[in-house]
């Protein structure tokens, strides 16, 4: 019988030894709310400098001390970066590496970010910082302090190049077919005229076929995702006609919608009895400028809007606006513009726009001949 007690005690021993042990581990397991680590910056006022556009130098430096969720954990920190007042809508984020706690950045790094909240190149704002603590998805994040800085960053010009059916493919992309990003925040748009039936395109990194920007979109379906280096070509509607092309280099997407476009019509086109359009073709120079070199008549013409007399340009007439400044057009009360006969280089600067949507009242032109 002592024998059997005996054997019971140990046998009870071991099993509150276990029940003990497995309390123990669960207690250490256990996540807290968590406390977020208090973030400082070296700076508070950051005017970025465009000829540093190369410079490696750190100019600003974000400090934060580790975040506690009751235990030790790979914890992942991002720090976010968004417009004072946008409540933390649309931010820019960075992910330092796990157990980082301090990251620097120079000139064209920090540049990069603050132009993705599309701040204007030369315009000063106040942006918000933050660091994310974060354990995984099943666990809530935490958030440090926010620090307000006042930054200016500096435009910087970017551009994709666009090839295709339209322009027979040519190696590498055409040079005058291009999408701008103006600010370099990753979003490239231009006006590309797609022919008949010349509906696929690809929209290239550089002048060359190293890389492409294509999609996994089904062929023969309007394009609506982006796959870099991926295996299909973009297709545009099937309705040939002038196109917006926007490509979003952060999101992985690309619209392609109508665009109205512009032409020169008068006596001085062919035929002379104002019955013939002259197309010009959009050029992505940053200034939304369209072009045409045809060879006029002796006579007159004007400036119009997708073939259509509901917008249309010329000198503008006495006392309306624009009057008397050199190379101005007006779109309400104007006169016919003068030409000689024969070979010519035209200009016209107007912003690239949704079909339909009213566009600038006066403008600017050039006709050399």
């Amino acid at each position: 019988m002592k024998t059997v007690l005996t054997k019971f005690l140990a046998i009870s021993s071991i099993g509150l030894l276990m029940l003990a042990s497995c309390k123990k581990e669960g207690t250490l397991i256990k996540a807290t709310s968590g406390t977020p680590g208090a973030l400082t910056a070296n700076v508070s006022v950051l005017p970025l400098d465009k000829s540093k556009v190369n410079d490696p130098t750190v100019v600003v430096t974000f400090d934060f001390t580790k975040a506690n969720f009751g235990y030790s954990a790979a914890i992942t920190n991002t720090l976010q970066i968004d417009l004072a007042g946008d409540n933390w809508a649309n931010p820019t984020a960075f992910t330092l590496p796990v157990g980082k706690l301090s990251q620097g950045f120079s000139t064209p790094d920090f540049n990069s970010l603050l132009l993705k909240l599309n701040i204007p190149g030369g315009t000063t704002a106040t942006v918000n910082v933050r660091v994310v603590h974060s354990l995984g998805v099943n666990v809530p994040p935490v958030y440090s302090n926010t620090l307000a800085l006042s930054v200016t960053p500096f435009n910087l010009t970017s551009w994709l190049y666009i090839t295709g059916a339209f322009a027979s493919w040519q190696n590498p992309g055409p040079l005058e077919d291009s999408l701008i990003s103006a600010t370099g925040n990753g979003i490239y748009t231009g006006i590309i005229n797609f022919t008949p039936n010349n509906n696929q395109f690809l929209i290239l990194p550089a002048k060359k076929w190293d890389h492409k920007y294509a999609t996994n979109d089904a062929q023969g379906t309007t394009s609506s995702t982006v796959t870099y280096d991926g295996p299909n070509n973009f297709y545009a509607p099937v309705a040939a006609g002038q196109y917006i092309v926007t490509i979003n280099t952060n999101a992985n997407t690309i619209s392609v919608v109508p665009a109205d476009f512009y032409t020169i019509i008068g006596s001085s086109t062919p035929g002379g009895n104002w019955s013939t359009d002259m197309p010009l073709k959009f050029v992505n120079d940053g200034n939304n400028t369209w072009v045409g070199t045809p060879t006029l008549l002796a006579g007159q013409f004007k400036f119009r809007q997708s073939g259509q007399w509901t917008n249309s340009w010329g000198i503008p007439k006495a006392g309306s606006a624009g009057a008397g400044i050199p190379n101005t057009l007006n779109d309400t009360s104007n006169d016919n513009i003068n030409a000689i006969a024969g070979p010519a280089t035209i200009s016209f600067v107007m912003p690239p726009t949704p079909l339909g949507t009213t566009p600038l009242v006066t403008t600017t032109y050039t006709l050399a001949q």
